[in-house]
């Protein structure tokens, strides 16, 4: 049987029904193919009572068939109430097993033998059909599902759900109900949630607030084992940024993504951005393959929203139609973000220029391209403009699009610069590793940059695998070179780099042991690690080694004996450098091997100061041992870059800190002094630690958390008291509270008795002066290392002792060292 119509749309989800409805609407003929039963098995497929979110909400929806936020059932029968009244030509149970043909003349071969022509072809068949699985040991049991039709279906079992996307955190939601009496925990593989929906991770927030579920993030399973106590008999064994986790599991509920179905589309011609897995096919800005006619909206365009994929349903039959005015929702938006570029091209037009020029983004369809380009900046500098500066707190990456910039090397010379060519990047060390940036960088001409926010960054790698293989690229040479780049030749970081290798290590895990024989090289490239030696059968605390810097070079000048074991204080990303590359390259070149040495003889003070006092390692070794990991490794400060610390044993108990600390921020204290834990002589009370990628951050919906120029991390007027920022801060250092009102004077204190004196007032006081209309809101502070105060830190300048003070990792050791003579 031969059906000829002018477009055929395979599958009927919310782009491939867009697309017939704007098809029926305009009375062009058409077939809308479904595999299925039923209609939209994308939406069908959803667990059952599923609230559907209509994001982004600035975008329109254009589509004649209806969509706004609903539940999951009352979308599905909008639909099919559309689907009627335009009277669409739908096939369902019609599957399509080949497409052949080009603009004109397409055929389409069903499994049940039917045949259909079409002049042109739109694919819509989303990516669900082929998600992502687990590949780890014990991960073939039944039990371990990658769908849930309905949560209401399990009572009383351990269930672990594996992945923080918006549907892995709706079916923890769904599956954490109290009266189904289910333990629910989600694992999630970064430290956030930046692909999820913000309503969504708010709903997970609360509920592990209010004891429905956990979630630990930094985690990812790695095996299931047979073991567990009580009725659960299976374990999942997980590595999170702490260590391994023992979890009891019944179910695995996987939601890992889904990658196209891409033997299926290539047999029909089209290309790809890249060999990956996951990637996107090649597409113009109207949504048409390299196959001439042949059409891909939807999912499997790299788009997964309703609206997005609603939109795009509506605007591909238009340019099918003829439509060529038509432009994207976003297109206004975009024009401004280039309204002051010095040359005149369309959006697509310089969509396609920066994919082309930047090497980064090569694999980056332009439909992506447009999504993160509404949350980056376009600057434009004159030659000698400083871009950025360094040891300034950022953690953006700039792509030259047009010009050039220079590095600055020497920090006596300013002349002395490295070049970085259009097409290239920088910042990613600042995005990796959470450092301030290592360089100031100027314009070298006139110059063109693109700025991309953290965040979209993180997406586009996680997402676009060709992006996150050239930025590891990029990242290792710039850390080579700027580690060993002004001693090599260029051919020499060129054959270390071809070598290199990205590992990780889980906290606690060894990268080096002492005694092993071997000279490969790490360099930290996220993380820090921290270097033990053992003797008279204790483990010795020697150093801290953060991101950026390297070790296991003191081994090429042993004869490939490690002297020293080196653990990641945390969770790390390490780059090896093969030793046998090194041995040679320093048998080479003198230069290098006088300045390795040099640095190997600094390293070996501390080893000879161990030596020295073998006789007293009963008192120092062990306090100087027991207080660098109590610092780093049960405090957490290993992630700190600044953190209040006291010395106990100067100590007075006398609070002039707190007080001090409310006096200098409208009478609220930013710390607790008896609040925190203490080991030995050192006390840390609860108190800001200004985090390396702070965890305050990940979900501020008025972006009123910022990093200041020294460092602080900060919360501004914006803030709205909503609470997020306490609830990801996983040390408790963030209050909610309404200012309370203005204070006498000291004098009048001091004098007369008048007002609560020094320090935050006490809650009778606070009650008994607000004034009845005064409702002060609650807001969310935090410790801002006062800046802007003359002197520094009130909480360490009001101490009478020296008893407190501010630390950086840097310092651990040392404050441990004194605490021990």
């Amino acid at each position: 049987m031969l059906e000829t119509v002018k477009i055929a749309i395979v599958g009927s989800g919310p782009a491939g029904l867009s697309a017939a409805g704007r098809a029926a609407a305009r009375g062009i003929s058409h077939v809308l193919l479904e595999k299925t039963d039923h209609l939209s098995d994308t939406i069908f497929k959803y667990q059952r009572g599923k609230y559907i979110m209509a994001t982004p909400d600035q975008l329109p929806v254009r589509s004649d068939i209806k969509f706004e936020a609903g539940s999951r059932e009352s979308i599905i029968d909008q639909w099919d109430v559309d689907a009627d009244s335009l009277k669409l030509n739908v096939k369902l149970n019609s599957d399509v097993s080949a497409i052949e043909g080009s603009v004109g003349d397409f055929r389409l071969t069903l499994t049940n033998g039917q045949i259909i022509n079409a002049e042109f072809l739109v694919l819509a068949v989303g990516v669900q059909g082929n998600p992502n699985k687990l590949k780890n040991p014990g991960t073939d049991q039944p039990w371990v599902q990658y769908q849930l039709d309905d949560p209401k279906e399990y009572y009383d079992e351990n269930i672990i759900v594996i992945g923080g996307g918006d549907a892995g955190i709706e079916n923890a939601l769904g599956l954490a109900d109290p009266e189904q009496g289910n333990v629910v925990t989600l694992l999630q593989r970064s430290d956030g949630f930046p692909r999820s929906k913000e309503a969504n991770v708010q709903a997970l927030y609360a509920a592990r607030d209010s004891g429905r579920l956990d979630f630990i993030t930094e985690a990812s399973l790695i095996r299931l084992e047979q073991g567990g106590s009580g009725e659960s008999l299976w374990v999942a064994v997980v590595d999170t940024k702490d260590g391994e986790a023992r979890l009891p599991c019944d179910r695995i509920i996987a939601r890992l993504g889904a990658a196209p179905p891409r033997k299926f589309v290539e047999a029909a011609g089209v290309e790809f951005t890249g060999p990956d897995r996951e990637a996107f096919p090649v597409l113009t800005p109207q949504y048409e393959s390299t196959v001439p006619g042949l059409y891909i909206i939807g999912a499997l365009a790299g788009f997964p929203l309703i609206k997005h994929c609603m939109n795009q349903g509506h605007d591909v039959v238009e340019f099918i139609a003829g439509n060529t005015e038509l432009q994207p929702p976003d297109t206004p938006l975009l024009e401004e973000l280039f309204r002051e570029a010095p040359q005149e091209r369309s959006v697509d037009d310089w969509l396609t220029f920066i994919r082309d020029r930047v090497d980064v983004l090569t694999d980056v369809s332009l439909l992506q391209m447009r999504e993160f380009l509404l949350s980056s900046t376009i600057h434009y500098k004159k030659p000698g403009e400083l871009v950025v500066k360094k040891n300034d707190i950022g953690s953006s990456i700039f792509a030259i699009v047009d010009g050039s910039v220079a590095v600055e090397v020497d920090d006596k010379d300013k002349r002395k610069t490295v070049p970085i060519p259009s097409g290239n990047i920088f910042g990613e060390l600042g995005l990796i590793s959470g450092r301030r940036r290592t360089a100031t960088v100027r314009a070298a001409e006139p110059t063109m940059l693109l700025e991309i926010p953290r965040n979209a960054t993180l997406k586009l790698m996680a997402s676009v695998p060709g992006v996150r293989r050239r930025m590891d690229r990029i990242s290792t040479e710039r850390q080579v070179g700027q580690i060993f780049g002004q001693l090599l030749p260029r051919e020499g970081i060129n054959l270390i780099i071809d070598q290199a290798e990205l590992l990780h290590f889980k906290a606690g895990e060894a990268l080096i042991n002492e005694g092993e024989r071997s000279t490969d090289i790490y360099i930290i490239r996220s993380g820090s690690v921290v270097v033990e030696k053992h003797i008279g059968g204790k483990d010795v605390f020697l150093s801290y080694v953060l991101a950026g810097n390297y070790v296991g070079e003191m081994a090429l000048f042993y004869n490939g004996l490690r002297t020293a074991t080196v653990r990641a204080a945390i969770k790390s990303d390490v780059v090896r450098l093969p030793g046998e590359i090194f041995e040679r390259l320093l048998s080479e070149n003198p230069t290098l091997y006088k300045s390795v040495e040099r640095l190997v003889a600094d390293r070996r003070k501390l080893n000879d100061y161990i030596e020295a006092k073998r006789e007293s390692f009963s008192s120092v070794v062990d306090m100087h041992t027991s207080v660098a990991r109590f610092l780093l490794e049960e405090q957490g400060l290993s992630e700190a870059t600044d953190a209040l610390v006291i010395d106990e044993t100067l100590c007075v108990g006398c609070d002039n800190c707190e007080k001090a600390c409310a006096d200098a921020h409208e009478g609220i204290s930013r710390l607790d002094r008896e609040a925190g834990n203490s080991y030995a002589y050192i006390h840390v009370p609860t108190s800001c630690r200004h985090c390396e990628h702070p965890h305050c951050m990940t979900d501020c919906p008025p972006d009123a958390i910022h990093r200041g120029p020294d460092g602080e991390v900060f919360i501004d007027e914006k803030c709205i008291g909503c609470g997020n920022c306490q609830r990801y801060c996983p040390y408790g250092v963030i209050q909610m509270e309404a200012v309370p009102p203005k204070k006498p004077g000291l004098l009048s204190w001091l004098a007369f008795g008048i007002g609560p004196g020094p320090g935050q007032p006490d809650k009778d006081w606070i009650s008994n002066h607000r004034k009845g209309d005064d409702d002060a809101p609650k807001k969310a502070v935090k410790c801002d290392m006062c800046a802007g105060i003359k002197g520094g830190p009130a909480c360490v300048r009001a101490c009478p002792t020296g008893a407190a003070n501010r630390v950086s990792p840097d310092d651990y050791l040392s404050l441990a060292g004194e605490g021990s003579d």
